[in-house]
């Protein structure tokens, strides 16, 4: 069952997470809050993920993850830099370890020149400086299978992070 893959794979990077102590956050465009739903579907989730931003619009990419108006002029929403600069900005404006973003037209409108439907850009990173950044071209899919494969590729970008990140331990010490 498809719902059951997603659901198994937020659960097995949430198990990780929680057996490292690290913190996670979302931000989002074309997948509107489906990688925050997935993982927030899982009993439990809650020590582990934190907040999502679902910053469909360029003004919530500026007022919410300070994504710089430049960018965004620059190589539009749908971009490697934009990607880049929602991931940093998740981390910037929560208290987390790792933050995913997730930008792209999922269709079936909205593609553009050298845009097309199906284009989707990701970024994983981590508050330790570890940065992970991918484009796929899913094609003309669909939009809820262009939606449903990004947020399956954000689950392994964000468990590739997890796993290189170090155990975090509570000190003792002062």
């Amino acid at each position: 069952m498809p719902q059951d893959e997603l659901t198994e794979r937020g659960r097995a990077l949430l198990d990780l997470c929680r057996r490292k102590g690290l913190k996670l956050a979302a931000a989002e465009s074309c997948t509107g809050g489906l990688l925050a739903a997935t993982l927030t579907e899982i009993p439990g989730s809650s020590d582990v993920f934190e907040r999502g931003f679902v910053t469909y619009s360029n003004e919530a990419k500026e007022e919410m993850l300070g994504v710089a108006p430049l960018i965004l002029a620059m190589h539009g929403a749908v971009s490697r830099e934009t990607a880049q600069a929602m991931a940093r900005g998740a981390l910037a404006h929560a208290p987390v370890d790792l933050a995913a973003a997730i930008t792209g037209i999922a269709g079936p409108g909205g593609a553009v020149e050298g845009k097309p439907v199906g284009l989707v850009h990701l970024a994983a990173a981590a508050r330790s400086g570890r940065l992970i950044l991918e484009e796929r071209k899913y094609g003309d899919i669909g939009r809820a299978r262009v939606r449903r494969a990004s947020v399956i590729d954000a689950l392994t970008m964000l468990g590739e992070l997890a796993a290189s990140e170090e155990v975090k331990r509570v000190s003792s010490q002062g």
